[in-house]
């Protein structure tokens, strides 16, 4: 009875041993029927190249079992539904399902020995697992792009192509709509001279800080992800920003606004570059570069349709009010808010995935693109065939960790601080060899370029309005020794100088005072009634038993000595009067600017037809040093006519500049680092934009030939040193 369960166990036992033997055949049988697939494949685009040697190999011992979820036939039967029922004369036909293809198909030849135990990567040097690392990272840039050349440049490009240029749209919009509110929300929230000018510094500042952050950011969490963070909180900020009466938070709105608009330049390009092929990079960069120039025509056509009209806004009592220039900034906040709308329907960057090992996220988003593309093309049977996608080592970094038991805030400041070193050894990598030279020269001419372009474009406003301000004060008329006794002033007066002047028994009802100055005056027993005061002040003056109701005469506008005797003030104006009904000067400026960016338009489109064709290099600096010629000759512009012809020869020249230097940034970094590097270099634009700001707004009015020296000067060097960057042209994107 024993023998007999004995021998039935054995025989129980020996068929388990047949069907397992079975099975590892099945799976052999099947696994050269993909690699015959993948050979037949291979004769119309060679991809074999970038598998392993060991690949005809059947040795057990050099492919161990794959896991699960790593194959095309990962489960325990050896084979997927798709191969199911197939023996070794079946043909595996194109297009058939077989799961989401994965690195983990490769046999990998590296890192193991003789009986196929793995090497672990912490008895391996650091340096020698770099290696392996950058020799992945040459072999991935040559395969994707072949693979972005098969799946073609249709519609999704141009999708995406649409939604990061409204982003690039917002931070166009940005730039310029500091130049254009400066005046009106200094005027409006009453601030001195001495204190003009830091809005536009300060937004500058938040920009170059977002730059360098939100950029080295998505070298780390993705593309799409931190530009959804950027502009999320440029585009809150911003609409804030119009509420808020106090100059202090207005700038600490702005200050916000610009730190998240800051990113949006270094991501939006890396991001598009990725999915562009080699021999349509350069181009359709520069077509993305479009919508920059497109920001600036809606920043300055908004501003000559909205600001100058002061009658569209309200008030809630005299404390709060919202005057024209603040439905400019909720109107210029809009193409953000598109932005953020349209980014969340888009997938992220598949060369990123690549770069980070998220292998089957990366394939499905480019058998996104592929099939997008083809159905535009009329052409949806056509299958993405690519199958094996080279994956970068991924090299473990050390990270200090945090303790579970602290508090939210501690861990968001440690996160910020764990995050910022990261960027920081990332910035550096940038510095090493062979990159350091390149990566200096790019900078000096980043920062030749932008201090340049901001320091003439963002204060060119002021230098029209210093020339219409010469011709304004040649009109004034001037007032002296005058004796005005039982009059009643209810019109306007505008643009006089009233010295040694006696006032007595007069009244000042309903009217307004424009850029009128008493000097030296006497006011006695003068009733002041609804009396608005706009660029007028009272010098060494004398009011005696005067009585002044709502009107916005107090201290400021008392100075030099003025002296109010027995005098009484109720119901102030709170604020500073914004009442230039019959202004057209400001028409003036916002058009002039309406004409430079129109501009730029000729420049922009030559640029992209002849981007690949003459070279970025030759661009760069050809343009730069035109440009530089050109800005010199506004030295000799002594009209308005002359200045703003000058204006749109130099932006139409200067535009091409900028468009060849984005795309060669783009192109000098690999893929970890392009964030990070775009986003130094553009940091470096801001903060040449500041110094520009500064530099060029405290000498106007003073002198005009040392901004312009100045700016011409940096021009021509910076196009000069332009000319010594390498080529770019040829690069896969590393």
């Amino acid at each position: 009875m024993e023998d007999t369960y004995n021998n039935r166990t054995s025989l129980v036992k020996g068929a388990k041993d047949m069907v397992k033997e079975a099975k590892r055949h099945a799976t052999k049988k099947v696994g050269k029927a993909v690699d015959r697939a993948t050979d037949e494949y291979s004769s119309h685009r060679n991809y074999s190249r970038f598998q392993d040697e060991e690949d005809e190999d059947e040795d057990f011992y050099k492919n161990p079992p794959r896991q699960d979820g790593e194959g095309y036939h990962d489960n325990e039967e050896g084979s997927s539904d798709a191969t199911e029922g197939h023996d070794d004369e079946d043909e595996i036909y194109e297009g058939e399902y077989q799961g989401i293809p994965s690195a983990g198909d490769r046999k990998h030849k590296d890192g193991q020995v003789a009986l196929g135990q793995p090497v672990s990567d912490a008895t391996r040097d650091r340096k020698e697992l770099e290696q392996e690392r950058q020799a992945d990272e040459e072999e991935l840039a040559q395969q994707y792009e072949l693979i972005i050349q098969e799946c073609g440049h249709g519609r999704f490009q141009w999708q995406l192509f649409l939604v990061l240029g409204l982003a690039l749209m917002s931070d166009g919009v940005e730039v310029f709509v500091v130049g254009f509110v400066l005046p009106s929300a200094e005027t409006d929230m009453c601030v001195p001279d001495s204190s003009s000018g830091w809005l536009g510094s300060v937004v500058y500042l938040g920009m170059m800080v977002g730059a360098l952050f939100w950029g080295g950011m998505s070298d780390k969490v993705g593309r799409r992800q931190i530009l959804l963070i950027c502009m999320s909180t440029n585009g809150f900020f911003a609409f804030l920003s119009s509420f808020v009466q106090g100059y202090g938070l207005f700038l600490l709105c702005r200050l916000a606004a610009g730190f998240g608009i800051g990113g949006a330049v270094p991501i939006v390009f890396s991001f598009f570059a990725e999915v562009l092929s080699r021999e349509k990079r350069g181009e359709h960069l520069s077509w993305l570069c479009m919508f920059w120039m497109i920001g600036e025509i809606y920043a300055s056509a908004m501003a000559w349709a909205i600001i100058p009209h002061y009658g569209w806004s309200f008030s809630m009592g005299s404390a709060y009010q919202f005057h024209s220039w603040r439905v400019f900034v909720v109107v210029c906040a809009l193409p953000c808010v598109c932005a953020v709308v349209a980014l969340t329907f888009m997938p992220e960057s598949p060369r990123f995935y690549l770069e980070v090992g998220k292998h089957d996220e990366a394939w499905m988003i480019l058998k996104q693109i592929h099939d997008t593309n083809m159905r535009a093309r009329g052409q949806p049977e056509k299958v993405f065939t690519v199958n094996r996608i080279k994956i970068p080592k991924q090299l473990d970094e050390l990270v200090e960790m945090q303790s579970e038991s602290s508090n939210p805030v501690s861990k968001f400041f440690f996160r910020i601080k764990a995050e910022t070193q990261g960027i920081y050894h990332n910035l550096m990598k940038c510095f090493n060899y062979p990159m350091r030279e390149n990566m200096m020269r790019l900078a000096m001419v980043w920062f030749t370029l932008s201090f340049g372009y901001y320091g003439l474009s963002v204060w060119f406003p002021d230098v029209i309005k210093h020339l219409q301000a010469d011709e304004y004060a040649s009109k004034v008329m001037i007032h002296n020794n005058e004796s005005i006794k039982d009059f009643t002033f209810n019109f306007t007066l505008e643009n006089q100088i009233h010295k040694n002047c006696l006032f007595i028994n007069d009244r000042f009802i309903n009217m307004k005072l424009k850029s009128v100055t008493f000097i030296d005056s006497t006011f006695r027993n003068c009733y002041f009634d609804d009396v608005s005061s706009v660029g007028s002040f009272f010098r060494n003056c004398t009011f005696i038993d005067a009585f002044f109701f709502n009107t916005d005469i107090y201290e400021s506008k008392l100075i030099d000595g003025t002296e109010v005797i027995n005098s009484t003030f109720t119901h102030n104006k709170t604020g500073c009067q914004m009442t230039f009904d019959d202004d057209y000067s400001a028409y003036w400026v916002y058009f002039i600017n309406f004409l430079g960016t129109l501009a730029v338009l000729p420049g922009n489109i030559v640029s992209a037809l002849l981007m690949d064709k003459i070279g970025r290099l030759s661009m760069l600096g050809g343009s730069m040093v035109l440009s530089g010629i050109s800005c010199f000759f506004l030295w000799f512009g002594t009209s308005e006519s002359m200045m703003i012809f000058m204006l749109c020869l130099y932006n139409g020249l200067s535009i091409s500049a900028w468009n060849s230097l984005d795309v060669v940034t783009t192109e000098s970094f690999p893929t970890v680092r392009r964030g990070t590097g775009f986003g130094f270099c553009n940091a470096l634009c801001k903060l040449a934009a500041v110094l520009g700001n500064l530099i060029f707004g405290s000498l106007v009015g003073i002198t005009k030939a040392i901004p312009i020296l100045m700016a011409s000067s940096v021009l021509v060097g910076g196009g000069l040193l332009a000319l010594r960057l390498p080529d770019t042209r040829e690069n896969v994107l590393m």
